[in-house]
């Protein structure tokens, strides 16, 4: 079987957001194996021993994309880069419910670079991270946006021109002040 094209993964997706369940049955299998990148991706940076699993991680994040109603789909680019963001989202709710429980846990400073935002998963760090992205949010959407795209979605330069439609030298700056930002946020917090 050969992989599926963009536009045919975008006129699914399209048609699924026009109501069409039929699409979404044929969506997800087309999917799946870049779902499962995307999963193995994230869990290689948790730590050690993480009770969460690849699969339980994807079928989490399938039944939260399935439950996204209100979504317009723009193109595949778009669609990785909301189950990136869900994936992000449920791992750190992973991380507060395991921190909770630790009472505090154990707080290190987060490297940040091209390759690894959060070092060795640590569940303190990815709640720092995240706590500094919410901030970077309210201060400047879009370089929050680059951030998500990039590195939790894992989309490439041009995947992320095509996402949020901006040139790709607006997003290679955005990519490198977000990441300064972020650094000096988390040491600041750490």
């Amino acid at each position: 079987m050969s992989a599926p094209s963009p536009p045919e993964i975008t006129a699914l997706l399209i048609d699924w957001s026009n109501g069409d369940q039929a699409a979404l049955d044929k969506l997800l299998p087309l999917v799946y194996e870049e779902l499962h990148r995307l999963a193995r991706h994230y869990m290689r940076q948790e730590r050690a021993g993480h009770t969460l699993q690849t699969t339980a991680l994807i079928n989490e994040a399938y039944l939260r994309l399935v439950d996204q109603r209100s979504v317009r789909w723009q193109n595949r680019a778009h669609f990785f880069a909301i189950a990136a963001q869900l994936m992000r989202r449920i791992l750190v709710d992973y991380a507060r419910s395991h921190a909770r429980a630790k009472r505090g846990g154990d707080v290190r400073k987060v490297s940040l670079d091209d390759t690894a935002l959060v070092s060795h998963g640590q569940a303190m760090e990815l709640v720092l991270l995240d706590d500094a992205l919410k901030r970077l949010a309210a201060i400047d959407p879009r370089k929050n946006q680059v951030v998500e795209l990039r590195f939790f979605g894992g989309l490439s330069i041009a995947e992320t021109v095509e996402v949020l439609e901006i040139s790709p030298r607006t997003v290679e700056r955005e990519w490198q002040l977000a990441k300064a930002w972020l650094r000096r946020e988390i040491s600041n917090e750490a």
